[in-house]
């Protein structure tokens, strides 16, 4: 999904979220002195769980900072996991085909 009905939240709020960025962020040396900066874009998945899983740079700005980014982003703590109709999301294999379920769906 995309867009549910609750989305996901990281614990605190996005000032937290900003927060934890801020804190965990190391410039990488290498980056620093080839004097390179610029936004790295990460996506992942926030789990029926809420665990942060498949971290994908979407935009680059070479490979240290895009590293130092996909690290921290796979080091925050779990999400409060989207919703919809109140239930967490997941995804089951039925058959060996993909069949998108609730959490109290068999």
């Amino acid at each position: 999904y995309t867009a549910t009905e609750t989305m996901p939240q990281f614990p605190g709020g996005e000032a937290a979220l900003m927060n934890f960025i801020a804190d965990n962020i190391r410039y990488p040396e290498a980056a620093m002195k080839a004097g390179k900066e610029g936004r790295v874009v990460v996506r992942f998945v926030v789990t029926s769980t809420g665990a942060v899983t498949d971290a994908e740079v979407i935009r680059s700005q070479g490979p240290d900072l895009d590293a130092e980014a996909v690290r921290v982003v796979s080091s925050m703590p779990a999400f409060t996991p989207g919703t919809i109709d109140g239930k967490p999301i997941s995804f089951k294999l039925k058959d060996n085909k993909p069949a998108k379920t609730n959490a109290n769906t068999k």
